[in-house]
């Protein structure tokens, strides 16, 4: 293989898959995958994007679903610099964007306090990717003048956000990761404020052919989602903008 067709040895890239359809890769994304020697990946990668790999190119899944880790987070760490030490090129791929609760951060401070060089390269991360393809922006002059990205499940486990600053209008709340958590979350965005009719959606599969989209309300959500038997991973969105998607919907009908 040539020089050109190759990365430099002892080195990490931190590197947002997007949301699911490949075709959502950066182009820099797309020729690091490429050109590495190796590739560490979630299990929110989507289908297809690890085939770009070269065919000797060595794969590591280290991917992590709701109450099922393949690797904890500190070998993954460490993963990361044993690799590089051995002086290969690494692509630490990360569905959605990296620093946007994929835990990048962490495993960036591993890789200074080893002396392993790194670069960065953000992806689309999951809410936009989910706002797009089920048709409803996440904001809008009409529905809200701001958008609020939180995750649902915290590191210990607990649902304690700042419920007052989630629970305003004009706005539009994505929750990462709160498909355990949806009853709890809707019983506080509408104590802290939220009308019980206030739209809600749920995005499962976003950007990918299986994507669902399943609308309700606060008050509704949670009898919705146990009829549906909607799993992870999916997001969901709250605000006005949700009543977009019979409207602007393009993917789902396609």
């Amino acid at each position: 293989m040539s020089k050109a067709n190759t990365l430099e040895g002892g080195k990490v890239w931190l590197v947002g898959a997007g949301p699911g359809d490949p075709e959502l890769l950066t182009i820099k994304a797309a020729r690091l995958i490429g050109q590495a020697d190796a590739l560490v990946y979630d299990h929110l990668v989507g289908k297809g994007i690890i085939d770009l790999a070269r065919p000797e190119a060595r794969r590591i899944y280290a991917g992590k679903e709701a109450s099922k880790h393949t690797m904890p987070q500190g070998d993954i760490n460490q993963l990361l610099v044993e690799l590089a030490q051995e002086g290969l090129s690494v692509v630490r791929l990360k569905g959605g964007d990296p620093f946007i609760f994929g835990r990048g951060g962490e495993e960036l401070e591993t890789l200074v306090a080893s002396g392993i060089p790194f670069e960065v390269v953000p992806g689309v991360t999951a809410a936009a990717g989910c706002g797009a393809y089920s048709g409803f922006p996440l904001t809008h002059r009409d529905h809200a003048q701001a958008v609020t990205f939180v995750t649902g499940h915290l590191k210990d486990g607990t649902v304690n956000l700042d419920w007052p600053a989630l629970a305003r209008p004009n706005h539009t709340v994505v929750f990462y990761m709160g498909i355990g958590a949806a009853g709890e979350i809707c019983r506080q965005m509408i104590n802290h404020g939220l009308p019980s009719m206030t739209p809600v959606a749920v995005v499962r599969n976003g950007t990918q052919p299986d994507q669902q989209t399943l609308l309700a309300t606060l008050g509704s959500l949670p009898h919705r989602l146990a009829e549906s038997g909607i799993k992870p991973p999916a997001l969901i969105v709250v605000g006005s903008v949700v009543g977009l998607h019979e409207k602007l919907n393009w993917f789902e009908k396609s």
